[in-house]
């Protein structure tokens, strides 16, 4: 019996342990979200365009550039949009973060990305037609839904930390306000 109890200690204490794992690597996912969309951001659409074209054409892509055919300013987009949200989140303090610059800018730049990609998307099937093979044009359908789907992304990661940071700030406050009555000899509150 001893031996059979001394097992099953060893599997909840396991299970615990996994658990606690697990929370802790959900909590720093959901802490660095803005830079893990950042990153996703600027990878995911050039990994997705490389694996349709060779590095020899990319130089030819820049070449003979049209907005019509050319997949290459896709990635280019979201390598772009990626830094300057990553510039404004590493620029933005808590106060900034929760109501300033960095939810306005990141959704700024969602949406001028999400304009250009529907539009370069509009003109790139309207005048290609159906002339080309159904795997191509399923990864530049994937390519697009990339972009849109990442731009999204970011506003909603930059939602999200704006309320964490309002959040913070208000427990802040709080917790200041009862520390300044309970103390005799506190500073004056401006």
């Amino acid at each position: 019996m001893g031996n059979k109890e001394g097992k099953q200690k060893k599997i909840l204490r396991g299970v615990k342990t996994m658990f606690f794992l697990i929370t802790m690597l959900i909590s720093l996912l959901l802490f660095s979200a803005p830079i893990l969309v950042v990153i996703a951001d600027a990878l995911v659409p050039s990994a997705l365009l490389s694996t349709s074209i060779s590095m020899d054409s990319i130089s030819s892509h820049f070449h003979h550039y049209d907005f019509r055919y050319s997949l290459i300013d896709i990635p280019l987009v979201s390598i772009i949009r990626s830094f300057i949200i990553f510039c404004v989140y590493s620029l933005c303090d808590g106060p900034r973060r929760s109501r300033g610059p960095y939810l306005g800018i990141t959704t700024m730049c969602s949406i001028l990305s999400l304009i250009f990609v529907s539009f370069k998307a509009i003109y790139m099937f309207n005048f290609l037609g159906d002339d080309r093979r159904g795997y191509v044009r399923a990864k530049e359908i994937a390519l697009f839904l990339c972009s849109c789907a990442l731009a999204l992304g970011h506003v909603v990661v930059a939602y999200r930390t704006s309320c964490r940071e309002r959040r913070k700030l208000l427990v802040y406050k709080i917790d200041i306000e009862a520390l300044g009555s309970s103390i005799p000899f506190s500073f004056p509150r401006k």
